[in-house]
């Protein structure tokens, strides 16, 4: 049946009013090429020869966020918690900083409208007047019952069945227009599993250097969603065989060819265990343990050193501080760039686990989003020797320990170590820390038996 959401009925009321206002108006771009999937769309756009002000006048919840290039949302009801992205038909025209036109011309051509879009596949229309709420057939993962609807200026649905990635029109063009297309091209063909058809990918290797131009913060919202469909291996595979990779992320690019020990890496170098890595990344897992899973071994390409064996001393390190530039570069959130540094600085502490102190090991659950730690190492180990048992252990025992013996009440403040006589100072913190230590490892329990510790380590001189 068709898709039954809030979402899916606002779409089709605002289809129904401007038909009856004498529009044309249809179901556009991805939307319709997840339907015919059969894939739930994450929202639903309009195309219309209404033109904005229009728009803003027929319905009562509006927003005129992208007004000057034809765009209104139109919130339908409280039920519907994603506006409906109104566009009216339009031809851009240049499109000077490879992102915006510089201006756009409204067109009554639907198929002009098409034209100016970025690939095949997307550049489909739905009348919604010619298809009827009915069950339809499926054949080839494509729905027939949609067929009836659909209007195909430039031969998406060809390459929907053919599972081809093919801009519209000349690539280079289409690219040069607004250069993020290139990575939204690798994305979709690693979402779908289709093939990038042999001349946009060869657009692909000419322009990527003009990635450079893009603002960080859509790079790496495009990345992100490589990361967290469920296809960032085939993403990364695709950036690096497009020159794309180099150019927004040449860290990892420098990860091929670095060699790793057999004994612990028998997969081969740090590019291929990164990719392994990818390949264990779940659709819609948090960003932040992709990012770490991708910049884990970040420090290992300028670590690398071959003396008696292959080393890779302070990679750790050196992964930190490259981890934060890339973080600086793509302009993290201040949360989002401490966990995935906090994911790097902490994947090789695992091995120690089992020869920590109690209080050590406790100081270690207490990391922030510890289960993201953990399927870090978890995807680690199965992207090398495929030993668990050190995930094993420290798993065992982070689900046992109660949260109270993680992180007890402490037992002293500073105010009770003042009104114990003591100075206020930066000794304070090595005093409260001797504190917590003996409380983890449960040599202390009281408040007293605290303040006798302290009395007898920190003497009053």
């Amino acid at each position: 049946m068709f898709p039954a959401t809030p979402q899916f009925a606002a779409a089709l009321h605002i289809l129904a009013e401007l038909r009856a206002a004498s529009y044309e108006a249809y179901l556009a771009g991805g939307c319709v090429r997840d339907l015919l999937l059969g894939r739930e769309p994450h929202d639903y756009d309009v195309a219309t020869s209404a033109t904005p002000d229009v728009v803003l006048r027929m319905f009562p919840r509006t927003f005129a966020v992208g007004a000057h290039f034809g765009v209104v949302l139109v919130a339908s009801n409280e039920e519907v918690e994603q506006p409906t992205e109104v566009a009216t038909f339009r031809s851009d025209g240049v499109y000077s900083d490879g992102r915006h036109p510089d201006g756009v011309r409204y067109t009554l051509s639907a198929e002009e409208d098409v034209r100016r879009r970025d690939f095949t596949i997307n550049g489909l229309l739905l009348d919604r007047l010619q298809f009827s709420k009915q069950t339809f057939a499926v054949r080839e993962g494509l729905r027939e019952g949609l067929r009836e609807g659909l209007i195909d200026h430039v031969g998406g649905l060809a390459d929907l069945d053919a599972g081809v990635i093919r801009a519209i029109g000349d690539p280079v063009l289409r690219f040069e227009e607004d250069h993020l297309r290139m990575l939204r091209g690798a994305r979709f063909a690693a979402r779908f599993g289709f093939k990038l058809e042999p001349q946009t990918a060869a657009a692909m290797r000419q322009l990527a250097a003009k990635t450079a131009a893009v603002s960080r913060e859509r790079v790496r919202d495009e990345l992100t969603k490589m990361l967290t469909e469920g296809h960032a291996r085939r993403a990364f595979e695709l950036l690096d065989e497009t020159g794309l990779l180099v150019e927004v992320l040449p860290e990892i690019a420098r990860m091929k060819g670095v060699e790793q020990p057999p004994q612990f890496h028998p997969e081969g170098d740090v590019w291929l265990h990164t990719l392994l890595l990818l390949d264990q990344l779940e659709p819609g897992c948090p960003l932040t343990l992709a990012w770490g899973a991708l910049l884990h071994d970040v420090g290992k390409p300028p670590t690398f050193r071959r003396v008696d064996r292959i080393r890779f001393n302070g990679h750790v390190e050196v992964g930190v501080a490259m981890g934060a530039e890339i973080c600086r570069r793509f302009r993290f959130s201040n949360d989002e760039t401490r966990q995935i540094l906090a994911l790097i600085e902490n994947h090789m502490r695992f091995g120690d686990a089992p020869r920590m102190k109690a209080s050590t090991l406790k100081r270690f659950f207490r990391l922030q989003g510890f289960e993201q730690h953990l399927a870090l190492h978890r995807m680690d180990c199965l992207a090398g020797s495929g030993n668990l048992d050190y995930w094993n252990f420290v798993r065992e025992r982070f689900e046992a320990m109660p949260e109270e013996t993680v992180c007890p009440q402490p037992l002293l403040t500073g105010r009770e170590l003042i009104a114990a006589g003591y100075t206020p100072g930066a000794q304070f913190k090595e005093m409260l820390h001797a504190v917590e230590d003996a409380q983890l490892e449960g040599q202390i329990h009281t408040t007293e038996e605290a303040m006798r510790l302290i009395q007898e380590r920190f003497p009053i001189l």
